[in-house]
């Protein structure tokens, strides 16, 4: 059963739509990219799909969940999906992270909400989904605050986060832009990890060439609101017939050499 199914999503603040008539569809275990440059609406696309569009914005069209219509559910309707069936991993963790909370209460929290677990039990999983995401001595982190830990330690935690209710779709929106190179790597390869053995479809934004085609098996590739071509991410990205894509495609290849040139 098709667990996302977006039909022409249209999302418009009033002088135009800056997404315009998207559909796209996910399977369970479904590996999905949206990439484009920045202004491109992607990320409103996947703002828009969980009902967190900015309130000025008109959004139409279709967003089925198993078969149930969202757009026009309340948004504490939505709230009981968020966290639970549909998680999503933000672009700074920084950002997404309560600065005066610790670490560990924050991976607990969806936990206690959407599985009523009790303090304690949800306390001891929170350990236990820390030490899974890769963090050094978890029981230790589960007590940090998040300006304590370093990009790629918050970026963990929100995965943890992301992850802890076992969710059927992970929504990750830029999830390595503010990590250097090496730490970008490390997380990609966690997140590859951890879908594969929940199950986890996902749907990985970016601007990034290079990083969608490690993560994702289908792509869409957006300009200006509109998608302009998709297909398997092998063939979109070897033999781009869109000439943004042949764009996008010649401009990452240009910043590899120069980055191998570099450090060369």
């Amino acid at each position: 059963m098709t667990l996302l199914d977006v039909q022409d999503l249209t999302v418009d603040f009033g002088d135009g739509a800056v997404v315009d008539g998207l559909s796209l569809s996910l399977e369970p275990g479904d590996r999905v990219g949206i990439i484009g440059e920045s202004g491109s609406g992607k990320s409103l696309t996947a703002l828009s799909i969980i009902g967190l569009a900015p309130d000025s914005a008109t959004v139409t069209g279709s967003v089925r969940w198993n078969g149930e219509e969202l757009l026009g559910r309340s948004d504490r309707d939505l709230s009981e999906l968020r966290g639970d069936d549909i998680t999503m991993v933000f672009q700074n963790p920084l950002n997404s992270l309560n600065p005066v909370m610790r670490v560990g209460r924050q991976v607990a929290e969806p936990l206690r909400l959407h599985q009523r677990l009790s303090r304690g039990t949800a306390a001891a999983r929170a350990v236990e989904l820390l030490d899974q995401v890769g963090l050094p001595d978890p029981a230790n982190t589960s007590r940090a605050f998040p300006h304590q830990l370093s990009g790629g330690q918050r970026q963990r935690v929100g995965i943890a986060i992301a992850l802890a209710c076992q969710p059927a779709l992970l929504i990750a929106d830029e999830p390595t832009t503010a990590l250097d190179v090496t730490v970008q790597a490390g997380v990609l390869q966690l997140l590859r990890d951890l879908i594969a053995d929940r199950g986890t479809a996902l749907l990985f934004i970016t601007h990034d060439v290079a990083l969608v085609s490690g993560i994702t098996d289908r792509l869409l590739v957006m300009r200006r609101g509109l998608v302009v071509e998709e297909g398997p991410t092998t063939e979109v990205v070897t033999a781009p017939r869109h000439d943004y894509t042949v764009e996008l495609i010649a401009a990452a290849r240009a910043t590899a050499l120069d980055e191998e040139e570099r450090v060369g």
